[in-house]
């Protein structure tokens, strides 16, 4: 995807001297775009087939695995369920309880495997409340997922804080518990990493905004409001979007997806630069924008997800200049999208592949996968991986033809994208994780 040497740069420079291909830093990988150089991973296994190790993961998480030298952190949430009494009371007090679920005492962890044994390394509490502000039950409480970057771990919990840990101690080196909103569905967004920036969203019902934390120390080195105007109900403000940095004229910028906008800004300050609108089709924004040709492409979510593929390098408002297409049948409102040079492959929630030509939009395929889908596609040696709710990951050839390599079955499903280090991939399902490989 990018073939953005200073974006390569960047990241190289954030996961240390390492091997880029062999860190798995941050969410959908080394470049924030699901693709893995180098690895030739498994194409066949099963509970019985291709399984290094395989170990429980306490509590519930969709967040994706990290993973450097011999490391693969998590984040987990804890959480004591409240009496059917209890949960009732609470509910009732909502205008629209459908899908909400509380909780009572939280927990929020950090734990570490060892990527070649599953040996438990480092399980931290990082954050613990007397009772779970609401979430919807297709959330957790720990789906952000974190950084990793020169041994220490940067995890965000939304609402609930975000800190930073010492990869070698488990030690907790600093803790932000200063920025609050109201997510009404549980956090979502996970942060990225600039220079000595962590850059986090904050898109709740009541307020939207997004940060910059200075990385050693946690403080609030800036913060931007959202200047696109939204729907007037507060629900529909809300969004759970990851950010991507995308260098312009040798200028890095976040392209950052939000309710009914999409925005540049600068990094260094957090001044906007542009912004393009979706109109009132666009809330509770999820996948994270990938960037190709000249465009970022970003998929709008609810109510009926939009995609739109805009240009990056405007200024001000770029909606009537900017967008060159967008697209409406079966677009993902939670799965990232998956581009390759001209191709762009996305999978949506109820498992309806399709591949697009990425410089105008013109459907290429489409495909039913089984089941239904979260977790965000993986590219490796020419296939892609993707992992659905019901623990099944389908593997295809990438291209402009459909090939189908293999369908293999686990006994739980994916909610968190997979992660790589060398030849192995990591699935994280509702219960385990798995060390895939040869």
């Amino acid at each position: 995807m990018h073939h953005l040497y200073c974006w390569l740069i960047t990241i190289i420079a954030v996961t240390g001297t390492a091997n880029a291909a062999d860190e798995w830093p941050q969410f959908r990988g080394p470049e924030g775009n699901g693709h893995v150089e180098n690895a030739k991973l498994p194409t066949q296994w099963s509970e019985t087939e291709n399984v290094r190790w395989k170990v429980p993961v306490a509590g519930e998480g969709f967040s994706s695995p990290v993973i450097s030298g011999n490391q693969i952190w998590m984040t987990t949430a804890i959480v004591e369920p409240l009496s059917a009494e209890e949960e009732e009371a609470k509910l009732a007090q909502l205008a629209n309880p459908r899908g909400i679920q509380f909780g009572g005492p939280l927990t929020l962890k950090a734990i570490a495997f060892d990527v070649n044994t599953g040996e438990l390394l480092h399980d931290v509490e990082c954050f613990q409340f007397p009772g779970a502000n609401p979430k919807h039950a297709t959330n957790s409480y720990a789906s952000p997922t974190p950084v990793i970057s020169e041994g220490r771990l940067y995890c965000h919990f939304g609402d609930y804080g975000t800190c930073c840990i010492d990869t070698a101690s488990g030690e907790i080196l600093w803790q932000n518990q200063e920025l609050h909103v109201d997510h009404q569905n549980g956090p979502g967004s996970s942060p990225v990493l600039w220079n000595d920036l962590l850059i986090i969203h904050f898109d709740g019902i009541d307020f939207q905004f997004l940060t910059a934390m200075n990385k050693d120390d946690g403080h609030v080195v800036w913060k931007t409001d959202r200047s696109g105007e939204m729907n007037p109900k507060p629900e529909m403000k809300k969004a759970y979007g990851t950010p991507t940095i995308q260098a312009v004229n040798g200028k890095d910028q976040i392209i950052s997806p939000a309710a009914n906008w999409v925005y540049g800004y600068d990094p260094a300050t957090g001044t906007e630069l542009w912004k393009a609108g979706y109109g009132q089709l666009g809330f509770s924004t999820v996948p994270k924008p990938v960037i190709g040709n000249g465009m970022a492409y970003v998929c709008t979510s609810f109510m009926q997800s939009r995609l739109v593929a805009v240009k990056y390098d405007g200024a001000g408002d770029v909606t009537e200049s900017h967008v060159v297409w967008t697209a409406d049948r079966q677009i993902p409102k939670t799965p990232s999208l998956l581009l390759v040079d001209n191709d762009l492959f996305f999978v949506g929630d109820a498992g309806i592949a399709t591949m697009l030509d990425a410089t105008t939009g013109e459907q290429i395929w489409q495909e039913r996968f089984p089941g239904q889908y979260s977790a965000s596609p993986l590219l490796a040696n020419g296939n892609v991986y993707v992992s659905n709710k019901e623990g099944v990951t389908t593997v295809f050839k990438m291209g402009e033809t459909f090939e189908l390599v293999s369908e293999n079955t686990l006994d739980s499903g994916c909610m968190a994208s997979a992660a790589v280090k060398g030849n192995a991939i990591f699935l994280r399902t509702l219960t385990h994780l798995y060390c895939i490989a040869e």
